[in-house]
């Protein structure tokens, strides 16, 4: 992924500072055991609370703890056709390990990408909405994931807003109609996240001011949305790879809010919850 160059925006666009984060790293040090800080190690206690998320398999609990992060977001979808990511989709052993060891674990879908053996998801529309937010709910709470906990829905390119009119927009529709909106959330570049909010598709955070959007550094010009709760600084891609956790390169991203979506801050799962 590569950064497009800024454009304007009907919002009110910031860097994140390095005193925000400390900021927001005290603020979720505060919540105790049911924070995003719960379990990081003493000599990263002071660092911006951080998530990895990986595909390829799964990273053992205590490496990605001993390496200093909070928790993960994974994935609640599976692998394409012609694939075989070991961490797709998180399992419940695997979940629970993860909780053991006092990380926390945020639940995001992609099954398509452009380029690949299914198209992005995001171009099937409503009715393909309506079918991956079946599979992200089954998926999701068969691993333990929140009963109110959000799902991150993916769009990984960039699209200009007549895309997202025309054709996105119609498929987060479909992911509502299914999980309602408060437990919809995306993923996406800084102009994807804006019209998610801006159209209602996507829910809010506890945190004041905050909804589900986690953007990525890729199509956002070096800009972070200021409703944002999760931040990816860190893109690993062939030529600028990412850290390695537990000999696996990752993609690192920034929590910018106490409830950023994580699975321990929301109820448990419950089969028989209003999912349509």
């Amino acid at each position: 992924m590569h950064d497009l160059p800024s454009t304007a925006s009907d919002v009110r666009l910031r860097t994140v500072s390095r005193r925000d984060a400390l900021r927001y790293a005290a603020a979720l040090a505060g919540l105790g055991a049911a924070s995003v800080a719960c379990g990081v190690p003493t000599a990263a206690a002071a660092a911006p609370p951080r998530l990895i998320d990986f595909a390829a398999r799964q990273i053992p609990a205590q490496e990605i703890r001993a390496a200093g992060y909070s928790g993960v977001v994974n994935y609640v979808s599976l692998s394409r056709p012609g694939s075989s990511f070991g961490a797709k989709p998180i399992t419940r052993p695997y979940a629970d390990s993860l909780k053991a060891a006092g990380l926390v674990i945020v639940s995001n879908y992609q099954y398509g990408k452009p380029g690949g053996s299914a198209p992005s998801d995001f171009t099937r529309g409503y009715a393909g909405g309506i079918a991956d937010a079946r599979t992200a709910w089954q998926l999701h709470t068969a691993a333990g994931g929140g009963e109110d906990a959000p799902i991150f829905f993916t769009i990984d390119e960039g699209i200009n807003r007549d895309t997202w009119n025309r054709v996105a927009l119609q498929w987060f529709r479909g992911i509502n109609s299914v999980l309602g909106v408060q437990r919809t959330g995306v993923y996406g570049g800084i102009d994807v996240c804006q019209w998610a909010a801006t159209d209602g598709v996507i829910g809010s955070s506890s945190t004041a001011g905050r909804r589900w959007a986690w953007q990525t550094k890729a199509w956002s010009g070096n800009r972070v949305h200021p409703a944002a709760v999760l931040y990816q600084r860190v893109v690993s891609t062939a030529s600028n790879p990412g850290p390695k956790v537990g000999g696996l390169e990752v993609d690192v991203n920034d929590v910018l809010a106490p409830d950023c979506g994580q699975w321990n801050l929301h109820r448990s799962s419950n089969p028989n919850g209003d999912v349509r």
